[in-house]
């Protein structure tokens, strides 16, 4: 194996798989605790409270993790890519 080429890492998508899965496990915890996910996760968004977030099993913890630009462009993707 030759080294000429130079490797690259695409760290974006591994980033965009770590919101998706941040994202599922959050909407997952709101379901659970009989919120609307949708407009908790939104009311965050637009506020950057994270009490929108439920405590239960550290989704907020995980929400406070991601940009909330991050979240904002990964749901405009998925919007996007599902037209």
């Amino acid at each position: 194996m030759e080294f000429n080429e130079t490797m690259k890492i695409n760290l974006e998508f591994d980033k965009s798989k770590e919101v998706k899965e941040i994202v599922s496990q959050v909407y997952d915890a709101l379901k659970i605790k009989g919120y609307d996910p949708i407009s908790q996760i939104v009311g965050y968004i637009l506020s950057d409270d994270p009490t929108y977030i439920t405590s239960y099993n550290g989704a907020r913890g995980l929400i406070v993790k991601v940009e909330r630009d991050e979240l904002l462009e990964e749901f405009v993707k998925t919007y996007i890519k599902n037209l």
